[in-house]
């Protein structure tokens, strides 16, 4: 096996043929492999560099693809790291368009909704271990809903949804290629650069993600997408990434216990970061900050103990 993801889906290496190929086994009862040629198609159309699909079975949830490599753009980020940022904010043009090709699902109130909610169920039930009370539940409410207002009224494009240093593989010419695009909507059109610039993965010092987003906001108003100041940019690039994060802190502990993949959890510390440090930023948020830290340090101390 090549490697495996958070998914239910598999790689192998078929080193038989030439050139070498990528067998992805998707379980059709827990992957839908029609919809993961329909947006590789429709990525594609829209000028994204993705994996080209050399073959399908549908029926049995089978798709041969092209062999990238096994180079990550995450193995490659203490080579000259702005440029490989530029390059991969360039890709994202080509994800913005990918809805004229294909319909997608709109990341509405509903969506977002649904997303916070796996954190309080996995990362506050599951792994804090705690029942809220009235006054807690409540705070999450309002927090959640300062949230949804803040993307809701954000400029709309087409978004990868899961861009960032582990999905962006790097070929021998060192040009990128997008995976793991299957789940793409339609959405804030900070959402991508978020998912790249503040990676789960890894954390830069905030004055280099700041410098790497101002180039970002520079391509966004030349494409007449962003019309507002750098501040409100700010904002919502903040408010994205925090959403973001809020919901990763749940997949991780989901991940953990209900699919047994313990390797995400080594990732917490740095996602839950992200979270209190921008929570803290804005006076709407610094509630939800407070409570956060009454809860998460104290935890991770009983644990170490």
């Amino acid at each position: 096996m090549v490697s495996g993801d958070a998914s239910f889906r598999r790689y192998y290496r078929l080193t038989s043929t030439t050139p070498a190929l990528i067998l992805m086994d998707a379980p059709p009862s827990h992957e839908d492999v029609a919809k993961f040629v329909r947006l590789d198609l429709a990525f594609a159309a829209a000028g994204l560099p993705v994996p080209q699909i050399v073959a399908q079975d549908l029926e049995h949830g089978f798709l041969a693809l092209e062999d990238l490599g096994d180079q990550m753009l995450s193995q490659r980020l203490d080579d000259h790291a702005t440029r490989w940022y530029q390059a991969a904010l360039a890709m994202l043009p080509a994800v913005r368009k990918v809805h004229q090709h294909t319909d997608l699902p709109r990341f509405d109130a509903a969506f977002i909704q649904r997303e916070l909610g796996i954190f309080t169920e996995w990362f506050v039930g599951k792994y804090l271990g705690r029942v809220l009370n009235s006054a807690e539940q409540q705070l999450l409410n309002d927090t959640f809903h300062i949230i949804e207002h803040n993307l809701l009224q954000q400029p709309i494009a087409g978004m990868h949804r899961d861009f960032h240093s582990r999905n962006l593989m790097v070929l021998a010419d060192d040009s990128l290629v997008a995976i793991d695009f299957q789940d793409a909507v339609q959405g804030p059109v900070c959402y991508d650069a978020v998912s790249l610039l503040r990676d789960c993965y890894v954390r830069w010092p905030d004055a280099q993600v700041l410098e790497w987003a101002r180039h970002f906001y520079q391509q966004l108003q030349a494409e007449g997408f962003y019309a507002a100041g750098f501040t409100a940019f700010q904002r919502d690039f903040d408010f994205v990434g925090l959403q973001r994060h809020i919901k990763v802190l749940g997949i991780f502990c989901r991940l953990n216990f209900r699919d047994g993949k313990a390797g995400y959890m080594a990732d917490l510390p740095r996602v839950y970061g992200y979270v209190v440090d921008v929570a803290q930023q804005y006076a709407e948020l610094q509630p939800f900050a407070r409570w956060l830290e009454s809860l998460v340090p104290p935890a991770w101390q009983e644990q170490r103990q």
